[in-house]
Parts: C-alpha cells; sequence; structure tokens
C-alpha cells in the first residue's frame, strides 16, 4: 500500500496522535520534525565576541625562592618536602612573575573561607568588568551565565554570586560548574554552544576560575605537594553569541566541540583525585599514572575530533597505514603513525598542565617549538591557571598578531574525572591586540628561553 511523506507541522502533528494514525505516519512526521529541528540547529553560528584574563598585581607575584622561604619559615613540613617542592620548582617552566594569593604569603598559611572569597571575587570579578566595559555591555544584556571553578563550590553559588554583584535579569539562564577540573573551560564552551544553538540569537558569558586558598596542601603528601607547585591565580571572561548580527563584531567562528571522559576506569578516575592523607590533611592527589591516562584520553578525542577537521587525503592515509598495513604486517606493529594535525590547524592552545603535558602533547602531535610556544610560554609566565590557561595562552597569540582571518586555532585540555575535551574555533577577521590584552605590556620580550632548571636557594 502506497503512503505519501508530506510536512507536518507542530498542530498536525498533534491531530495525528490524538486521531490514533497509523505507525507510519506518526513515524513519518516525528522524523520530520526531528530532521527539520536538526536542520535549524544546524545551521545557527555561534561566534567568540570577546574575552579577558585576569592578571593579578605585582604585590602577588611570588619569586621561587621566597615561595620556598615562606614554607620553610611556616614550618609546618619537614625538610625533605621542602626539598622535595623546590626539586619540582627548578624543573617547572614556572617564572619569577607567576601568582597566588596574599593569604598564602602570610606567616603563618591564612586559609579560610572569608580569603577563598575574596580571591574568588577578586579574579571573577575583575575580569568580568574587563570585558563588559571593553565591549561597552550592560550586564543586564547577558542572557546565559556559565561559571566554573573545580575546589570551590560556595553556596550561594559563583554564578549567584555575578548575578548579585552586577545585577543581571531575573530570567537569566545561570549554571554553575564545580568539580570538573581543569577541562571545564572547554566543557563550559560545550554547554554554552548548546545553550546558543537553542536559544538562537543569545548572547553568553562564560567565566572560568579557580580557588587555590582552601585547597592549598600543607601536609606531606608528594603528589599531593605536587599542586602546590604548578598552581596559579587566574581566570578568564568570555562573551559568545547566536545572533547573526554579531558576526562582523566577532572574532571567532566555532566550529567543533570533542569531550571525552574515562571516569569508569578506575585507573583514570583517581589519577587526579581529592582526598585526605594519612595525617587528615586535605589535598588533591596527582598520580604517576596521569601521563599514561592522559595520553589514551588524547587519543580518544582525536579519533573523533579527526574526521572532523583532517583533509580527505590525510584520512587516507591514516586508514591505510594503521588498519590495512597492521593487518597485513606490512610494517612492525609497534610503530605508529600519527596523523599530520598541522594540516587542520594553524595554531594550538593546549592547557597548562605542567611541563610534563606540554613535552607530551609536542611529541604525540609532531609539533614543533613554534607550535607549543604559545601553551609554554603561558605556564612560565603565568603558571597552571586550571581551566583558564587556554585563553591565557589564545590571547599569547593575539598579542603576537599571529591570528589571521581563516586561521584554525586548537583549543585542548585534560581535566580529573579524566577527562580530555577540545574546541576548533575559526578566526573569521584579523584580530589585533587591545589594551586590555595581559600579555601586552612585555609581549616584545616573549619567546624567552626557558631552561630545564633554575637554581633555587631554599634557605
Amino acid at each position: 500500500m502506497n503512503q505519501t511523506i508530506h510536512r507536518v507541522s507542530g498542530s498536525e502533528l498533534t491531530t495525528l496522535l490524538s486521531s490514533g494514525g497509523s505507525v507510519f505516519e506518526i513515524f513519518a512526521a516525528l522524523l520530520v520534525l526531528h530532521l527539520f529541528y536538526q536542520r535549524i540547529r544546524a545551521s545557527v553560528k555561534v561566534y567568540l565576541l570577546d574575552f579577558t584574563c585576569y592578571r593579578a598585581p605585582d604585590s602577588n607575584r611570588v619569586p621561587m625562592s621566597t615561595l620556598i622561604e615562606t614554607i620553610y619559615l611556616d614550618d609546618k613540613l619537614d625538610q625533605e618536602s621542602i626539598d622535595f617542592q623546590a626539586r619540582i620548582l627548578e624543573r617547572s617552566w614556572l617564572s619569577n612573575q607567576t601568582s597566588i594569593p596574599p593569604s598564602l604569603m602570610e606567616i603563618p598559611l591564612k586559609k579560610s573561607l572569608s580569603s577563598v572569597k575574596i580571591e574568588t571575587m577578586t579574579t571573577i570579578f575583575t575580569s568580568v568588568e574587563d570585558l563588559l566595559k571593553k565591549n561597552k555591555l550592560s550586564p543586564r544584556s547577558i542572557d546565559i551565565l556559565i561559571t566554573n571553578c573545580s575546589l570551590h563550590s560556595p553556596s550561594p553559588s559563583l554564578s549567584a554570586m555575578v548575578i548579585n554583584k552586577f545585577h543581571m535579569r531575573s530570567n537569566i539562564k545561570s549554571f554553575n560548574l564545580s568539580g570538573m577540573g581543569c577541562a571545564a573551560g572547554i566543557l563550559s564552551v560545550g554547554l554554552a554552544n548548546d545553550l546558543l544553538k537553542v536559544h538562537r540569537g543569545s548572547l553568553a558569558l562564560i567565566v572560568s576560575t579557580e580557588a587555590l586558598n582552601t585547597h592549598w596542601y600543607i601536609g606531606k603528601d608528594r603528589s599531593m605537594l605536587l599542586t602546590n607547585c604548578l598552581f596559579r591565580m587566574g581566570a578568564a571572561a568570555v562573551l559568545m553569541s547566536s545572533n547573526d548580527h554579531d558576526r562582523d563584531n566577532a572574532k571567532y567562528e566555532l566550529l567543533h566541540v570533542v569531550r571525552k571522559n574515562k571516569a569508569k576506569d578506575d585507573r583514570a578516575y583517581r589519577c587526579i583525585y581529592q582526598d585526605i592523607d594519612s595525617d587528615e590533611k586535605q589535598g588533591v592527589s596527582i598520580t604517576k599514572d596521569v601521563i599514561s591516562v592522559a595520553g589514551d584520553m588524547l587519543k580518544m578525542n582525536l579519533t573523533s575530533l579527526g574526521p572532523l577537521v583532517l583533509p580527505y587525503l590525510e584520512q587516507f592515509q591514516y586508514v591505510i597505514r594503521q588498519i590495512v598495513c597492521k593487518k597485513l604486517k606490512i610494517y612492525e606493529s609497534s610503530s605508529s603513525y600519527t596523523p599530520n594535525f598541522k594540516t587542520a590547524f594553524e595554531h594550538f592552545c593546549i592547557h597548562t598542565g605542567g611541563r610534563a603535558v606540554i613535552q607530551a602533547m609536542e611529541m604525540n602531535l609532531n609539533l614543533t617549538k613554534v607550535d607549543i610556544e604559545p601553551s609554554k610560554m603561558t605556564l612560565h609566565r603565568f603558571g597552571n591557571t586550571s581551566s583558564s590557561s587556554i585563553w591565557y595562552a589564545l590571547s599569547y597569540l593575539e598579542a603576537k598578531r599571529r591570528m589571521k582571518k581563516g586561521d584554525r586555532v586548537l583549543q585542548i585540555a585534560f581535566g580529573s574525572g579524566f577527562k580530555c575535551n577540545s574546541a576548533v574555533w575559526r578566526c573569521i577577521r584579523e584580530v589585533e591586540p587591545n589594551t586590555e590584552n595581559k600579555w601586552l605590556d612585555f609581549i616584545d620580550s616573549y619567546p624567552v628561553d626557558v631552561p630545564d632548571s633554575t637554581n633555587i636557594r631554599t634557605g
């Protein structure tokens, strides 16, 4: 029996369902509506209008020798733990310009709820104020607000704190993400992307930060002491839009977001883990498995991302060499072919998780020193600022005037759970650095030669 499939409106579908139409008719109507919705959603473009990064005042600067001296004078750690941190700092790639909250430089160390509130309000409010002022926007024009901070989740939430401070609208769609680790910045971009495509023509504000004060570790567990050596003060505010009229003012268009996690695997789940040590002191443990797990997660993410971004020829070469040749044993199974992702991207913004993370990305993706320069210099100047670090790296590229129309940039980050998230942007106009770029004052002195070790006096 021949049946005709025709376009069905919402009212017609309701009539069809209530009148007891055939299964085929109902299925066809639902399929048409689904395809129509997907087509509309796919046609919505999401833009990055602007972003700002937080730069702490010079008074918050913590030279490595000063940090070691403060730890020594605080008299909470034994000499072996102090020496361990000194050795990590020597090889960390961090400079003497990174910053921590003033409360962590006090003797005795001041860890309190009031101190962490001051820290988060300072980084978040400054970043948002700079972004709104630079773009001459009223806080009431924001339709969607997303905040993310992994280790500090107060009540009311950080998103509520921002709404209260800037007197945003009562019908704003607000979200607060916590416990998502250093990959939460891209996760927030993915959430904003989904929301902006549903609520077409909206304006979204993302705020990414991390709080150091209440989770600064003062014990002797070496896996937990690592965080004190790497994490530093920072934040970023990002403005995104799905309004077609904003395209002329936008810097970038969002092309893809890929999210992968391996939380079902115990080894991956516990490689970055908040816990208490044998002396009942709280900290975040980073195990030796983290680099291996990150490598596995990178492969998972790029396996999904590759078909979306790589030229067909590069994909074909990968299929031939990885599948056909291995099965036919044409070359040793121990060898591996890595697709050339430089055919898909002009720039790379790698999460500044640490020296080992950046070096692993350099090796696994066959990147050059110029490719990892934005992330290496970000780690050197600002340290690991967690979820906001990818924006410091992009800001470096802008300050260097390297972002040209048509350029594609890959942002990729790893986080506890374990997660690997990536975002792909296309530059849609020539990007010139403005006065709010936090690199601008000293960009001419970069890149600098970062030695593998630095002499630190441990007192």
